[in-house]
């Protein structure tokens, strides 16, 4: 009979990031793909409802994979990523660095990875940079203030100014950085394809052109 080793290293729940617009925006487009959709099929005459249950099958999961289902698990042993179309899951061991550019993405041995629930936004990039070239500004005005631990802690936020994008990026690559040597974090990239998605959003497209095709 085995029994499980106890561990003492701490195990904690994923740490979640996903884009709150890209949910609104997809709760948006499927709300008006049911109502256009929801017409056509009870108000249509001919292929029409067959036409518009055909575009629906087709485009409903396309809406879902690009906007709501897009999202990045973290825990103490993996990263998962969920893009439109895969799932890649990545052993900390096995990342070499994440970064963020025109994209956030993540490298892992010798391939790269979209973070699509990451996006980028080089205007909040820049506004964050400027906040934090006139803080520094400030500093070299005002040096008095900054040698007073008071007056900084009252005038200067409590960690740098960063985009988002560029903070989750930090976090995920120090978790990558700090959790690589868990013997849980070893192991290879690997890579899931989402037939849940692909599959019913190619059905709708092959019965659109049919119905169409034929009508």
């Amino acid at each position: 009979m085995s029994s499980q080793q106890p561990t003492d290293e701490p195990v904690y729940a994923d740490r979640v990031y996903r884009s709150s617009m890209g949910v609104v925006s997809g709760v948006l487009l499927l709300a008006l793909t049911a109502w256009l959709c929801g017409d056509a099929v009870i108000r249509g005459s001919g292929n029409t409802p067959w036409i518009a249950l055909a575009v629906a099958l087709c485009v409903v999961p396309l809406i879902v994979a690009f906007t709501i289902r897009p999202a990045v698990f973290a825990n103490d042993d993996r990263l998962r990523v969920r893009n439109p179309f895969r799932i890649i899951e990545l052993p900390w061991a096995a990342v070499d660095a994440v970064r963020a550019g025109y994209s956030a993405e993540v490298l892992a041995e010798g391939s790269k990875y979209q973070l699509w629930a990451v996006p980028v936004s080089l205007r909040e990039r820049k506004k964050a940079n400027r906040q934090q070239v006139r803080h520094s500004a400030h500093d070299r005005r005002d040096p008095g203030a900054s040698a007073d631990p008071g007056a900084r802690a009252r005038t200067a936020p409590s960690e740098p100014m960063r985009a988002s994008a560029d903070r989750i990026v930090d976090d995920l690559q120090a978790l990558a950085e700090s959790r690589a040597s868990r013997p849980g974090a070893q192991g290879s990239v690997r890579v899931r394809w989402s037939y849940e998605i692909i599959a019913p959003a190619l059905a709708g497209a092959l019965i659109l052109i049919v119905l169409v095709a034929t009508g």
